[in-house]
């Protein structure tokens, strides 16, 4: 790890790009060249710039750019999204997602900023689960102290910290990465693909697709911090949400869930009408301190919520609105429930693009998912993949103004 950290440091510097470009190797740099052309035929604009390599593969930036001028920008370390830029209701053109300026970066990243995460996102309690009878323990990164009651999102490495394999394909990037088995603890050889498209609708489409050798949990979701004021301008208490769901489901101080389904009438936990994050997120609830971070007082949401209407198809489920700027984002997901983190412990300790520190509140995460903890928790919908089953799910996140 030392050897690959060291030799990125030296790519990093100017008077070494063309040394750190060769050490790619001049197959990578083919398939760059191939991609690009490939790209140059297709609506959405596509171009590949070599960042640098881990894990003995090149790591790649994607720029989409469409007809609107909406870019997004993709890489294969931890087949993450690094950037959204979208226009306000003034035509200005700004990043709704944090996120940092260098590949190094976000290899150091703390923080889950952009990556795909699983096996299973979310968290596993005590980081067990039973498959017909056979226990498995996965490594437990998460909750105590010393964060090591719980997993969340996959693991120490998960899928967040890893070299993809990728390719571009018509208005998108396909990424693909084999899980091998035992990795993390989780059982069977899990082949996963997560395919990124743009439209000239403002449209990022993520299509999910795994398979297995042996039953296993699958859980994938996007984990990117969206603020939609614009290069992080204001936190997002004042933006406004709207999630379509009846329930949630309640967590222990450790944020694993009871198992019990909790409506939301009534309570702050009802997004079911639009309104402010912050609106009241400074109520005392213990549901709300569980939350916990830099408001040691009253926490914060970082809940899953159940939708009312779930069919397997995909349906428009919730919505984010900054009325400053009039940007909106929807999503629309084939999931059972979402995930939604109001940036709780951003202390300004990390700083994203251009130095910015990353502050109380900058972001917040939108997840598409189903339940944290479900292998756990019969009554939840099923996140167990057998052989010759196809996990497949997607997720839309629409962009506009209003």
């Amino acid at each position: 790890m030392l050897s690959i950290k060291n030799s990125l440091v030296l790519s990093a510097n100017t008077a070494l790009v063309v040394a750190a470009l060769t050490a790619c190797g001049q197959k990578g740099l083919e398939t760059s060249a191939v991609d690009t052309a490939k790209a140059q035929t297709q609506s959405v604009k596509i171009s590949t710039e070599v960042w640098g390599e881990a894990e003995g593969k090149t790591i790649n930036q994607y720029t989409l750019m469409n007809a609107q001028g909406m870019t997004v920008k993709l890489t294969n370390w931890g087949a993450g999204v690094t950037s959204i830029k979208v226009a306000d209701r003034d035509g200005k053109i700004e990043d709704v997602v944090l996120g940092y300026d260098s590949w190094l970066e976000y290899y150091d990243d703390c923080c889950y900023t952009g990556p795909i995460v699983g096996r299973f996102g979310n968290r596993i309690g005590k980081g067990q689960f039973t498959i017909d009878g056979v226990e498995y323990q996965v490594t437990r990164n998460n909750g105590g102290a010393n964060n090591d009651v719980n997993q969340l999102h996959g693991g120490k490495k998960g899928l967040h910290k890893r070299a993809w394999d990728s390719r571009v394909i018509n208005n998108g990037v396909e990424m693909s990465y084999l899980s091998i088995d035992g990795e993390e603890g989780y059982p069977g050889n899990l082949n996963i693909k997560v395919t990124y498209t743009l439209n000239n609708d403002n449209e990022l489409r993520l299509d999910y697709q795994a398979t297995t050798d042996k039953k296993t949990p699958v859980n994938l979701t996007l984990h990117a911090y969206f603020n939609l004021s614009g290069d992080n301008k204001r936190d997002i208490e004042g933006q406004v949400l709207t999630i379509k769901a009846d329930k949630t489901t309640p967590i222990d101080n450790l944020l694993i869930p009871t198992g019990e389904l909790a409506s939301v009438e009534g309570t702050i936990f009802d997004f079911r009408t639009a309104k402010a994050i912050g609106q009241d997120i400074r109520v005392k609830n213990t549901q709300l301190s569980y939350g916990g971070g830099m408001d040691t007082e009253y926490g914060g949401y970082d809940h899953n919520w159940v939708f009312s209407d779930w069919d397997k198809s995909l349906k428009h489920q919730a919505t984010l609105y900054d009325p400053i700027s009039g940007r909106y984002m929807d999503i629309i997901t084939q999931e059972p429930a979402i995930q939604f983190y109001s940036g709780n412990f951003m202390d300004g300790s990390v700083k994203g693009r251009n130095g910015k520190p990353i502050k109380f509140r900058a972001g917040l995460a939108l997840e598409p998912q189903h339940f944290p903890d479900s292998p756990n928790h019969k009554h939840f919908p099923n996140t167990i993949l057998a052989p010759g089953e196809t996990y497949t799910t997607s997720s839309i996140y629409k962009f506009g103004v209003k």
